[in-house]
């Protein structure tokens, strides 16, 4: 599949749920690629190596890159450090079929935020404030159409205050089911600790990136309860009790406000 860009025919034959949006999905030219790889030596060789010890746990992303060309990428969600720390624990040869769901209104909000959004993070940008469905036929069709992507959205859809998982939104078993794509378990420890909601900015220490089983499709109920029985055998501190019985988990109608919320990303 060919880049998207403004100039291009492919843009202007892209689906009317999609040709709205402000798509600035990764240009993968030769400047994209050396601020990309500049990112990484940052990200993975200095911030965690030297302020950030990351030790990643249970498996493999180079085996599991060559057995799924599509993931759904999904974790626990309780610090700014969460994505970028998940970014850091992949190999960057991987980086160029990275993606993250992020929100348009915050990491699009300028054209420093947009640059690096685009260059360094992959970033879809999802409208919030629609209300038809566009968002989710998005990253439906993305997930379809490009020949390989790994996709990594928070199913709590904000950051827990406590660090206890919250109840999963619909929107991933959508994604999964409708596209057919597995659903990579991942699960980050100590990243409540070294950067809280209500702290500005992350102080030094050690993160542990756990990799978990891939979960075929299925309904949002199964991926919560089967998340949260892998999540149990590693730190059972962070299941609230009205999280562990999967006959509570609601079954909400899914929004783009399931995928990110306001909250997440203005705090």
């Amino acid at each position: 599949m060919r880049e998207w860009n403004y100039e291009n025919e492919q843009w202007t034959k892209l689906p009317a749920h999609i040709k709205h949006l402000p798509l600035f999905t990764q240009h993968h030219d030769l400047t994209s690629r050396l601020i990309r790889f500049i990112w990484s030596i940052i990200l993975k060789n200095w911030f965690y190596t030297f302020y950030i010890r990351l030790e990643v746990k249970g498996g493999d992303f180079n085996e599991l890159y060559q057995q799924h060309k599509k993931l759904i990428i999904i974790s626990n969600h309780a610090s700014h450090l969460d994505a970028i720390s998940i970014a850091a624990s992949i190999p960057r040869t991987r980086w160029l079929d990275l993606y993250m769901a992020a929100a348009k209104d915050y990491f699009f909000s300028n054209v420093l935020f947009t640059f690096f959004s685009q260059h360094c993070l992959g970033a879809i940008p999802i409208d919030r404030k629609e209300k038809k469905g566009e968002a989710v036929q998005l990253i439906i069709s993305l997930l379809t159409q490009l020949d390989r992507m790994w996709l990594i959205i928070f199913p709590e859809g904000t950051r827990t205050k406590d660090g206890k998982i919250q109840e999963f939104k619909r929107g991933i078993s959508i994604f999964a089911e409708k596209t057919k794509t597995p659903i990579l378990f991942l699960y980050i420890d100590g990243n409540s600790r070294l950067w809280p909601k209500s702290a500005f900015f992350a102080k030094p220490g050690k993160l542990t990136m756990y990799i978990g089983p891939v979960q075929p499709p299925t309904s949002i109920q199964e991926i919560q309860k089967n998340y949260l029985t892998w999540v149990k055998t590693i730190d059972p501190s962070v299941l609230p009790d009205d999280l562990t019985d999967e006959n509570e988990i609601s079954e909400s109608r899914p929004t783009i406000q399931d995928l990110e919320s306001d909250d997440d990303n203005n705090n």
